[in-house]
């Protein structure tokens, strides 16, 4: 039996310990290879970032404890690659002091709330670190600023420059230069912007990051993580030794995220190697850098449940945690151009874009090409190629897999739900109930080209949407797919029984323009040839409707009897 899998678990000490755990040290090697002084990488939500950190705070941290005896974390990395890597690299392991701090829980209502969150995430940190103000390195009026910072009662221009305070006093205690790792740090930005005081916070972050990273003569290196490459001018003003991975990149490609090889050993681990083909529709097609990449967090959620109910279906666990607001904005923002494209997309193809890395996310939603580029970086878009044309580099781009289709379905779905309730449709019922089928085809070809298509304009999809359109047909009820007569109905709508008023409606998707005429005389012909209505002529049902609507595309042929 292997060990359980961890579905959150973020802690590097406790899933190694506890876990069924993929090697990704090598990450350090890499690390230590590459020395740049800052490193932001930029990855979608969910793909392992703040492990990453963890893993590296394990590794580089020399922890003095009251005693003043180093932790020794060597266990941890027994059998993993980064100890047969060489004594080069070993010889880092516990030499240095850290500073780790998520920003991830600054995701709060208003700019107070958040700045709290994030100074409790300071007054936290400077507790784990409480041991340097034991002894007589610090000076008084030190500790005494140290104090007031980690009992949340320091000045905010005091948490405005407590990381670089922070370094001032380890490298003081250890003489030894500091190593800082932020974790998702757009976090407390993206909520801002939505939230409406993205000035604020990205103010305050500001100062925090520049006092830390710098010129800070304190600091060995920085590692940062997040979902969006932020521009410098933004955030990191002057920073010029900033060293910027995003899912462009070549190099640590393999590190966040599952490889088709590691994904291939877990299922075999747990028995399921026969289910490879479903994990790769549902989970794979990210590519970043030339590296093919499985979504983590889908891979492991599936394998658990399967491994545990060996009939157990595949489902979109990336949607439910990641903030699809951005998905929805386009959808609502849609002209012609971005729905046409969205349809394309949807129906397995492709579109090419302009790629743009430095975007703030005030900016995202300015042009097209930046609500595009930022669907990329977030990983709802997967890249197929690139071409580099003057100064500009173009993606071709395409849906990653089944996963995160069904976030654009049912986003799709939702929207259009919401839209039709604002809108006036007596004509397209008042035509229904008259049988003027030429004001039926008219109101149901306008709303289909105003929407958005999937599942490759098959009948499921027009059923979907016709029933959008008439469940809120005032004094009727909506039935779908009701068994009577020798079959299915698609759809039923019908008054009170004491009114006794019963519209019968089949569909088809043709596959002609040409087709429309003779599929929807198809349908009229299944309605009576499966005695669609028997059933409701026992229930007392005695004025009849019946529709035969035919669909190519976005246009439709309607025929009544």
């Amino acid at each position: 039996m292997y060990k359980p899998l961890p579905i959150g678990i973020e802690d590097f000490k406790e899933l190694v310990e506890n876990y069924y755990y993929i090697d990704k040290t090598l990450f350090i090697k890499e690390l230590l290879d590459n020395r740049g002084k800052v490193s932001l990488f930029t990855r979608p939500r969910r793909f392992g970032k703040t492990l990453e950190l963890s893993m590296l705070r394990y590794f580089f941290e020399k922890n003095l404890c009251q005693t003043a005896k180093a932790t020794d974390n060597r266990h941890l990395f027994s059998g993993l690659k980064i100890m047969k890597a060489g004594d080069s690299y070993l010889e880092y392991m516990g030499q240095y002091p850290v500073i780790s701090l998520s920003l991830k829980s600054a995701k709060q209502p208003d700019f107070e709330m958040a700045y709290g969150a994030i100074v409790n995430e300071i007054s936290k940190e400077f507790d784990r670190h409480s041991y340097v103000i034991l002894g007589d390195t610090l000076s008084l009026d030190e500790k005494e600023q140290y104090i007031r910072i980690r009992g949340k009662k320091a000045s905010s221009i005091e948490y405005a420059t407590a990381l670089e305070f922070l370094t001032r006093c380890l490298k003081k205690v250890y003489q030894k230069k500091v190593i800082i790792l932020l974790d998702e740090y757009d976090v407390p930005l993206e909520n801002a912007y939505f939230k409406g005081f993205y000035d604020k916070i990205t103010d305050f972050i500001r100062s925090l990051f520049e006092s830390a990273l710098k010129t800070n003569p304190n600091l060995e290196f920085a590692v940062i993580t997040g979902c969006l490459r932020i521009t410098k001018e933004s955030i990191f003003t002057g920073l010029n030794n900033l060293d910027v991975i995003s899912i462009m990149n070549r190099n640590y490609a393999e590190y966040f995220g599952f490889t088709p090889k590691e994904v291939e050993n877990m299922l075999c681990d747990y028995g399921i190697e026969g289910r490879n083909d479903e994990v790769k529709q549902w989970y794979d097609g990210y590519c970043f850098g030339e590296t093919e990449v499985y979504n983590p967090w889908s891979v492991i959620n599936y394998v658990k449940a399967v491994s545990a109910d060996k009939g157990a279906y595949p489902k979109p666990y990336w949607a439910n945690t990641s903030s699809n607001s951005i998905v929805r904005e386009l959808v609502e923002r849609a002209d012609g151009s971005i729905k046409q494209e969205m349809e394309e997309l949807i129906a397995g193809g492709n579109i090419e874009k302009p790629v743009h890395e430095d975007i703030t996310y005030d900016e995202v939603y300015k042009t097209e090409d930046n609500l595009w580029n930022f669907l990329y970086f977030t990983g709802y878009l997967k890249k197929l190629s690139e071409r580099f044309d003057g100064e500009t580099v173009y993606l071709t781009l395409a849906i990653p897999n089944t996963e995160v289709k069904l976030i654009y379905r049912n986003t799709i779905l939702d929207w259009f739900n919401q839209s039709i309730k604002k809108k006036d449709f007596s004509a397209l019922y008042g035509g229904i109930l008259q049988k003027k089928t030429g004001e039926v085809e008219r109101e149901i070809s306008k709303n289909l080209m105003e929407t958005i298509s999937f599942y490759d304009y098959k009948e499921d999809y027009y059923h979907g949407f016709l029933a959008g359109l008439l469940k809120m047909m005032d004094g009727y009820t909506l039935k779908s797919n009701r068994e009577s007569g020798l079959g299915r109905s698609d759809l039923l709508l019908l008054s009170s029984p004491y009114e006794g008023v019963a519209v019968i409606i089949e569909l088809k998707a043709a596959d002609s323009f040409a087709q429309l005429e003779d599929s929807a005389r198809e349908a009229l012909c299944q309605i009576r040839e499966k005695r669609y209505d028997a059933e409701l002529k026992l229930e007392g049902y005695r004025t009849f409707l019946y529709y035969g609507i035919s669909f190519f595309k976005k246009l439709c042929r309607v025929l009544a009897e």
